[in-house]
């Protein structure tokens, strides 16, 4: 099913691979918008008010991750890295900045498209006030958590933790970018405190806490809530 009229902003130094992307986007609908340096990029996402941004790791004038560091400072918008990096710590540094997904060149057409439908549905769902996953919902207005229609208790530190993954639906959510959200800078390498609030939270949350169906765990990276 075609999205008519959603904006993607395409950032990359390769004009076969923007014109690719533009013919295969444009085709399902999307009115799409590509540009093949970092100035340009932050320029057009203030301009051309994207709804997503497929980005390249390898830019003429700036580093991609330096480029989504930027972004960040003012904008939230959705950022799908496109690399040819393939090293699991790149995928992690894209990840720990911001960016809500990461994938490899040489990369499927059907395979981008999935991955656009999923991340433009999960910033959808996350702008509405009530976030609901089976038999989870979340009240974003109200701060207030219920599961199978009866409101769970959670502790200012939980409630902090599950609002930083609800806010990126389905988004991985490093262990450092959750420890300097809900803790402080200070806090960042204290990894094991976190998991016990995890462990916590799922013990309030899930059926089965051992085999989690919404906070799931991504070894070595993070967590993310589905």
């Amino acid at each position: 099913m075609k999205k008519e009229g959603r904006r993607i902003l395409v950032i990359d130094e390769e004009t076969q691979i923007r014109r690719l992307l533009r013919a295969n986007l444009t085709g399902q609908g999307y009115v799409v918008k590509d540009v093949d340096t970092g100035k340009d990029g932050l320029d057009a996402v203030a301009k051309f008010d994207p709804d997503l941004v497929l980005l390249d790791i390898e830019l003429p004038d700036i580093n991609g991750f330096d480029m989504l560091r930027k972004l960040r400072e003012w904008s939230r918008v959705p950022v799908i890295i496109v690399s040819v990096k393939k090293q699991e710590k790149d995928k992690i540094t894209a990840l720990d900045i911001g960016a809500h997904d990461y994938l490899t060149k040489p990369f499927g057409i059907g395979e981008l498209l999935a991955r656009i439908r999923k991340t433009l549905r999960q910033k959808s769902e996350s702008e509405e006030h009530h976030l609901k996953f089976d038999d989870l919902m979340i009240d974003l207005a109200h701060q207030r958590i219920f599961v199978d229609d009866k409101e769970i208790m959670l502790t200012p530190i939980e409630y902090k933790v599950l609002r930083s993954l609800a806010i990126d639906t389905g988004m991985v959510v490093t262990y450092k970018s959750l420890m300097r959200t809900v803790w402080g800078p200070s806090f960042e390498k204290k990894i094991p405190y976190l998991r016990v609030i995890i462990g916590q939270i799922r013990r309030k949350l899930e059926q089965e806490p051992s085999s989690p169906r919404h906070i799931i765990t991504e070894p070595g990276v993070g967590y993310r809530l589905v």
